[in-house]
């Protein structure tokens, strides 16, 4: 699968008020997502996985936290 360019990777938006803490972004996109000292989802900077790992982390946040938007 050929790699994305960084300037074609889309936004990830963290809505921290409808962060729960379950984790599903950091199991399925492990190398774009941590969760800060108040077990909040934090999107990494670049993101260090494949756009696919990064859809299926947002599609399957049980509180749809996680959104991406594609930059300019």
């Amino acid at each position: 699968m050929p790699e994305i360019a960084r300037d074609h990777m889309p936004e990830i938006i963290v809505d921290r008020a409808l962060c729960i803490g379950s984790g599903v972004c950091v199991v399925y996109a492990p190398a774009s997502f941590e969760h800060d000292d108040d077990a909040k989802a934090v999107a990494l900077d670049p993101p260090g996985d494949e756009l696919d790992a990064i859809r299926v982390a947002v599609e399957g946040c049980p509180t749809g936290a996680l959104r991406l938007t594609q930059s300019a």
